[in-house]
C-alpha cells in the first residue's frame, strides 16, 4: 500500500475567474495557495491529479470549448492523470478516479481546489466514505455567496467555515497550506 499523498486538484480552471458569472471570491489567495502545493507535490515527485469539470450548462465558463474550461495556466507542468467530469464528485468521471487510484495502491488524498462546497467538499465526503485517509486544504479552496431558498445571501467565507465543520473528523482532516507546507 502506498503512503505517497496524492494531491487532487479540482477544478482549477480559468473561468472561475468569471466574477459576473459566479460573484467574487471568498479567497483570492486559493490559487496561490494551490500553486504551492503542487510546487511541492512536483519537488518530491508525487503523484498529482488534476480535475477538470465540463459544465453540462451552455452559458456556463466551464462549458467545453469556451475559453474558461481549461486549466489554470499556472498549473501547468507535469501530472500523473487528468480527470474529465461533469458533476459535483472527481469520483465520477473519466477515467475512473477510484480505479486509477486502486491500481497503485494510493489511500492518501489531500484535496484542493474550486469550489470548497461543491466540487471539492463532494470529493472529500465520497473519499472519506471509500476509505481513503484524506486531508482537505481549506485555504486551498475558494466558495462564492449563495442565496439560500428564503433569499438570504450567505457569504463565501460562512460557506467555507461550514464545509470545514461538516468535513474536519467525519470525513477528511481541514488543514492550512502552511500545515501541509511545512509538514512536506
Amino acid at each position: 500500500m502506498s503512503r505517497d499523498p496524492v494531491l487532487l486538484v479540482i477544478d482549477a480552471q480559468v473561468g472561475f475567474r468569471d466574477t459576473k458569472f459566479w460573484g467574487g471570491s471568498a479567497n483570492p489567495a486559493a490559487l496561490d495557495n494551490i500553486s504551492a502545493l503542487v510546487a511541492l507535490w512536483r519537488s518530491k515527485n508525487l503523484p498529482i491529479v488534476m480535475v477538470k469539470h465540463n459544465s453540462k450548462n451552455p452559458d456556463s465558463p466551464l462549458f467545453p470549448g469556451s475559453p474558461g474550461n481549461v486549466l489554470e495556466p499556472s498549473l501547468d507542468g507535469p501530472r500523473d492523470v487528468v480527470i474529465q467530469k461533469s458533476v459535483n464528485s472527481a469520483f465520477y468521471g473519466t477515467p475512473d478516479l477510484h480505479l486509477w487510484l486502486s491500481r497503485r495502491n494510493f489511500r492518501k488524498l489531500v484535496i484542493c481546489g474550486i469550489t470548497t462546497n461543491f466540487c471539492c467538499e463532494t470529493t472529500a465526503r465520497m473519499a472519506g466514505n471509500l476509505g481513503y485517509e484524506v486531508d482537505f486544504v481549506l485555504d486551498a479552496t475558494t466558495a462564492f455567496d449563495r442565496v439560500d431558498p428564503e433569499g438570504n445571501v450567505i457569504p463565501g467565507a460562512t460557506i467555507m467555515q461550514v464545509t470545514a465543520a461538516n468535513l474536519n473528523g467525519e470525513f477528511a482532516t481541514v488543514l492550512s497550506t502552511a500545515q501541509v507546507l511545512n509538514a512536506g
